[in-house]
């Protein structure tokens, strides 16, 4: 009897326009990341205690033994190699031509290798055997197409203007010298890589020792240089804002490719990582709700998930294209994965300061672009966002509001950076998602507990921000300007140091 074979929901893709395609060599070696579905996943934030990686993992063994076994299965009958096995992270990695694996899951593959493109595509949906429908959340790795940009914008209007070192930034907000020892920040990074050196440099600029820095290869990538993509200058701004704000914290930071799988699986790696151990991760890395395959969305959210039962803070870049997110179909657009409920969404603003002092802070747009921010079409409105305005969204009444905080990202005020042995001002809102990965970071180092996902508390309690409103992020007429209390340009506001910390560290012990 032919086993009956059912399209994984999400798995479409589209046949890519203005590419030279041809056929894709059957004897192509690929290794596929399979995630498993969830026993249950929910879009809200659930107030619970952080439970221990360890007890989670034995709990995963348990509850996906017969999801992993039946995959297996699948694998051996269609000639496959099981590559890797992780329960915690619901994550099978099967290996194989790419002959027996399209086969193995009806996918119709090319190859891009003209015009500046050299990946593989793939179009149509993915199947598998109807019993393992239910039971699979994604399979990524068939197609190597870029997933996501990095959220950064150096200088290039003007006169150069001095710049601050991270350190003096933290200065502004009120974090000087703020402590974070016995942490780990977490930093996810699809290209590019860093130096001894400019690690040297920079922190020496900045007074501080290097912290400890660790590389942490995904699926094959590394720290790399090398890289000619010229993503040095996102890892360079990464590591130098969360070392130079919290101070003493170790950085891990997780590089792989630039692909829908490479991205899920950094995120999932670093949110179960049993070694560096993680409190905060730091994401400034996305792309457009609209741009992603529902499969890739479905996955990197429950790895998202997962940070929120572990008690690990995600923060996210919410882009550098303005309301549109460089979308041009006339309309507004947020960038995942900081629409994402369970991420800290994280805007850009410009700071003036004189005397080491903040003097005025308002929305950033400058240097051909700006901070991203709007309304999620794919998330409803999280419990948290509850009874502040969010504009209505373009299919439907409301939805999940981005971003939830801000800081410095113009360009314009931008932060001397060390890169490749030369000092450079870079901003974007790339900065402040590793800025507040910082600040979890320094508020985990005072606390008993960890402080996971922080949204309740900070959008009960708005006065402990502080509030932008001057600016807006609009973009050829699309877009919204900033007001009293929570907005779509920068979210509650910006730090307000010991207010900030006083508020977060509630159950401090140290």
């Amino acid at each position: 009897m032919t086993t009956q074979l059912r399209s994984i929901p999400g798995s479409e893709r589209v046949m890519p326009t203005g590419m030279p395609l041809t056929p894709a060599p059957g004897d192509e070696q690929i290794i596929l990341s399979v995630h498993l579905r969830p026993i249950a996943v929910g879009t809200d934030i659930v107030g619970h205690a952080a439970k221990p990686r360890e007890a989670l993992r034995q709990e995963r063994e348990v509850d996906h033994a017969d999801d992993i076994r039946q995959v297996s299965e699948f694998a051996t009958s269609n000639g496959l190699t099981l590559v890797q096995v992780d329960a915690a992270r619901r994550l099978i990695r099967l290996g194989g031509s790419s002959a027996a694996l399209a086969q193995a899951f009806g996918a119709s593959l090319h190859r891009c290798d003209e015009g500046g493109c050299s990946y593989r595509v793939r179009t149509g949906s993915l199947h598998l055997p109807a019993p393992l429908v239910d039971r699979v959340l994604a399979v990524l790795g068939f197609d190597t197409r870029p997933a996501a940009t990095p959220k950064i914008v150096p200088h290039r209007v003007g006169p150069v203007p001095k710049g601050f070192l991270p350190t003096e930034v933290a200065a502004l907000y009120g974090l000087a010298g703020a402590k974070a020892d016995e942490t780990c920040i977490g930093i996810i990074e699809l290209g590019g890589g860093y130096t001894d050196a400019d690690n040297n440099a920079a922190f020496a600029a900045m007074g501080l020792p290097v912290p400890s820095i660790v590389a942490v290869p995904v699926d094959g990538g590394r720290n790399d240089p090398t890289d000619a993509s010229g993503a040095n200058g996102e890892v360079a701004l990464d590591i130098q804002v969360a070392g130079g704000v919290a101070v003493g914290a170790k950085l891990a930071v997780y590089f792989a490719a630039n692909t829908d799988q490479g991205f899920a699986d950094a995120i999932s790696q670093a949110v179960h990582d049993a070694v560096n151990k993680p409190s905060a991760i730091s994401i400034s890395w996305g792309s457009p709700e609209s741009r992603w395959t529902g499969q890739a969305i479905a996955a990197m959210s429950a790895a998202i998930a997962d940070a929120a039962t572990l008690g690990v803070t995600v923060t996210a870049a919410s882009g550098d294209a303005l309301a549109t997110d460089g979308v041009a179909d006339g309309k507004a657009h947020v960038d995942y994965p900081a629409s994402d409920p369970k991420v800290l969404g994280c805007g850009g603003t410009r700071i003036k300061a004189s005397g080491g002092k903040r003097t005025g802070e308002t929305v950033w747009k400058s240097n051909g672009g700006g901070t991203g921010g709007g309304v999620s079409a794919l998330f409803t409105t999280p419990s948290y966002q509850h009874g502040i305005a969010i504009p209505k969204h373009a299919t439907r009444k409301g939805g999940r509001g981005v971003p939830d905080v801000a800081g410095n990202a113009d360009p314009d005020s931008g932060y001397r950076i060390v890169t490749g042995g030369q000092v450079g001002i870079i901003g974007g809102t790339s900065a402040v998602a590793p800025f507040w990965a910082a600040i979890a970071a320094v508020i985990n180092a005072s606390r008993s507990a960890p402080l996971g996902q922080p949204h309740a508390a900070l959008y009960a309690a708005p006065h402990a921000l502080h509030d932008v409103t001057k600016g807006d992020n609009k973009s050829g007429g699309i877009g919204y300007s900033a007001a009293a209390g929570w907005d779509p340009c920068t979210g509650l506001g910006t730090p307000t140091g010991t207010m900030l910390q006083s508020l977060l560290s509630v159950d401090a012990t140290k």
